[in-house]
């Protein structure tokens, strides 16, 4: 795909499309609008009882769009079990400048010094779009996972789109949808408003699991 800008990654997602890569080093980028479509309704989040125990131990320094480059990198990068992924070079570029225009964000989970997990994804009117995640410590991820759900509910989103269904996904209560469905949830969120920024960025894994229960 030639002279794809962020201008056009941005239309793609008002249209219910994201893109992909075959392969890291494939420098091609190819366009997903799957008959299927994976969502995790905010007013029903689940978080399983041993994760909320990690979560409200606070075991993970927990840090919002301070390392956006380095999630992203560490998403692509390939582990065992997970040997190729869909982000090349041109789409790292790409979310580096929504990054760039306050468009896309990320959560980080640090020990000792180290990211050990993290979520990146873009935020468009009141709608969330998960792009990706990775994990090199046990529930790193999830907690992240469980921040931004956090940050979404209080912000007043509308829309958590995951893309596609994992079991990852499904322990928090993730659904498909078919395309018709989603789209008219997009239509919805995509002009109204809301706020990545008003929860606190020194919550507590306590204030995230109240922030989580409250509204569900």
């Amino acid at each position: 795909m030639d002279a794809f800008t962020v201008d056009d990654l941005i239309s793609c997602y008002e249209r219910g499309v994201f893109p992909m890569a075959d392969a890291r080093h494939d420098e091609s980028i190819f366009l997903i609008d799957p008959e299927r479509r994976g969502v995790l309704p905010l007013d029903s989040v689940h978080i399983p009882r041993r994760l909320a125990r990690t979560v409200r131990s606070d075991i993970f320094q927990v840090r919002v769009d301070s390392a956006f480059d380095a999630v992203v990198e560490a998403c692509a990068t390939s582990r065992p079990g997970r040997l190729e992924t869909w982000i090349n070079a041109p789409i790292q570029q790409l979310y580096g400048e929504l990054f760039a225009r306050g468009l896309a964000h990320s959560v980080g989970c640090w020990r000792d010094g180290q990211m050990v997990g993290g979520l990146y994804g873009v935020s468009l009117g009141a709608a969330f779009f998960g792009e990706s995640m990775f994990s090199t410590e046990r529930d790193a991820s999830k907690v992240a996972l469980a921040h931004l759900v956090a940050r979404l509910k209080v912000g007043d989103y509308r829309l958590l789109d995951t893309q596609f269904i994992t079991d990852h996904l499904l322990q928090f209560g993730a659904v498909e949808i078919a395309r018709a469905d989603y789209r008219r949830r997009l239509v919805k969120a995509w002009p109204a408003q809301a706020d990545f920024y008003r929860f606190s960025a020194g919550a507590t894994g306590a204030d995230v699991l109240q922030a989580i229960n409250q509204a569900s």
